[in-house]
């Protein structure tokens, strides 16, 4: 199965200090490409965790996206946890030296020995190249792991890691809006929802006083059946005398 998961590493999300945008990136991309994204895990800067969860991860899923710990400060323990977890040498990666000296020579700062543990990657690793800072990601088997910064993970993401990705059937989403809350229309749902089992449905309430309602949500690879399915739903609200509006693609 052309499946995923997404491994946030960082006690700065933890803490609520810095708000989680990677696997929200992430997780838009692989609808867009056919990928299924099963789950998002958080975990601490802990070496231990680290590597039960990149080994867990590695056998469920196809393809694990890891972002944050690959810095230069004493935190950041990505690639030595990941070496560990596959059983390899954290070295010094050639190429990554020589990224690292040819963009260090263009500023103002010193690659010092700090610096310089951002070239220090698992053995065999494969660089996921960094257009912005230079600094690399590396891939480790079914591993992909990008930097915590979203704007150098974005570049990461778009540029290296998805071009290189197996592309599936693109999931459609198409949403409901409807004016009622969605406590109003439980049976209606639970109804569909039994019709169109492999329709996946979500219900989303919104409360914007005076306004108060739901966006209904169904994805599904299949177009044909989305449509039919949304055309039964609506017929339904409309025999109901429920007032409702139907968005684009989401």
């Amino acid at each position: 199965m052309n499946n995923a998961a997404i491994i946030i590493i960082g006690n700065e999300i933890l803490s609520g200090r810095t708000l989680d945008k990677n696997s929200n990136f992430i997780a838009k991309r692989c609808s867009k490409i056919g990928i299924a994204l099963e789950e998002v895990r958080i975990i601490p800067d802990i070496e231990k965790k680290i590597i039960k969860v990149v080994k867990e991860f590695s056998k469920k899923f196809k393809n694990v996206f890891v972002t944050g710990g690959i810095g230069p400060t004493h935190d950041d323990i990505t690639a030595k946890a990941i070496a560990t977890a596959f059983k390899r040498k954290l070295i010094l990666n050639k190429k990554a030296k020589n990224l690292l000296i040819d963009y260090y020579k263009n500023t103002h700062f010193e690659l010092n020995k700090s610096r310089m543990k951002m070239a220090y990657l698992p053995a065999k690793s494969t660089l996921i190249l960094n257009q912005v800072s230079a600094a690399p990601g590396f891939k480790v088997k079914n591993i992909w792991v990008m930097a915590g910064v979203p704007k150098i993970m974005q570049s990461m993401f778009l540029n290296y890691v998805e071009p290189k990705l197996k592309k599936g059937k693109i999931i459609i989403a198409k949403s409901v809006k409807v004016d009622i809350p969605e406590g109003d229309i439980v049976d209606i749902l639970n109804n569909i929802n039994k019709e169109f089992v492999s329709i996946e449905i979500g219900s989303y309430p919104f409360f914007l006083p005076p306004k108060v309602g739901t966006n209904i949500v169904f994805r599904s690879k299949d177009n044909k059946l989305l449509e039919k399915c949304i055309k039964k739903f609506c017929s339904i609200l409309k025999s109901n005398g429920i007032f409702f509006s139907v968005a684009k693609s989401i």
